[in-house]
């Protein structure tokens, strides 16, 4: 069992509402010029889940299950930042009210938080809903791994997770390795503790040699060379252990995107392949 300090981490309400769909006027246009008018980010998805497919959907940046924004700036920011992946998500208002999910992931941009609760409870939620988040996890730390960061990662997430000790290292295992040199948009943004970046698919050669076509929504992810500790960078000898969030696109620049829960340098995360290392595997 890893060491936390998890007792000295606040649970904490953060609150948002079921994010509408919304549609900018200018489509989106594909690296062959071709112009679609997909669907995309908010609202409620009834049929993309953690553990379904997050490539080859008709869709752009498709979010699965339920996406979440609060109106006042600050408040979805705090919503945003606070909750973690893993953390318990309660209905508060309508007909599904009382209804538990948990976080899934967090989508920047847009800056939507994104929940998964089970079929009855997605029939029973309409945009006008409220949900409140148990938020609890920002500000942990491995008491014995201090130069290891952690964003976004809940105590219940991190107990579940395939992770093992050897030699001053953790061991971690992944359902899929993406190399750095195909993260894009997302690049360079602050803070790593809020929203994703996001793998580009657009090389065929590499995203098969690297078996990226049939990545899930909730597939843990190892990306050797990123440095996601601060903000999000290329660096030799970084690595960046996260989650898929949201799916592939037809944006140049664009592609599955990823929420970081946890980067180091040095070789102090040592990923492998665990085809079980999704969230639907440790929540469901």
């Amino acid at each position: 069992m890893l060491k936390t300090n998890k007792d000295k981490l606040p649970v904490i309400s953060v609150q948002g509402q079921v994010a509408p769909p919304t549609f900018k006027a200018s489509p989106r246009i594909d690296t062959e010029g071709r112009i679609h008018y997909f669907p995309g980010t908010g609202g409620i998805t009834y049929n993309a889940k953690i553990g379904d497919p997050a490539c080859g959907w008709a869709a752009d940046h498709l979010e699965p299950g339920v996406s979440l924004k609060h109106s006042d700036e600050n408040m979805n920011r705090a919503l945003s930042i606070y909750a973690c992946i893993g953390n318990e998500a309660v209905v508060v208002s309508g007909d599904a009210k009382g209804a538990r999910g948990f976080v899934t992931g967090k989508h920047g941009g847009v800056e939507h938080l994104l929940v998964y609760f089970d079929d009855e409870t997605l029939e029973k939620m309409t945009c006008e809903d409220k949900v409140l988040v148990k938020g609890c996890g920002q500000g942990m730390l491995l008491v014995d791994h201090q130069d290891i960061t952690l964003r976004s990662m809940s105590p219940v997430l991190l107990e579940k997770m395939n992770i093992s000790e050897e030699g001053g290292i953790l061991k971690v295992g992944v359902a899929k390795i993406a190399p750095a040199m195909i993260m894009g948009s997302g690049l360079g943004s602050l803070p790593s503790a809020n929203g994703d970046y996001d793998i580009t698919m657009f090389d065929a050669d590499v995203a098969k040699e690297y078996g990226l076509d049939d990545l899930r929504f909730g597939d843990i992810v190892a990306i050797p060379g990123a440095d996601t500790r601060f903000g999000r960078t290329y660096m030799t000898n970084a690595m960046t252990i996260g989650v898929i969030v949201h799916s592939d696109c037809v944006s140049p620049g664009h592609g599955p995107g990823v929420t970081t829960l946890m980067s180091a340098l040095d070789g102090k995360i040592v990923p492998f392949i665990d085809p079980k290392a999704n969230l639907k595997d440790f929540f469901l």
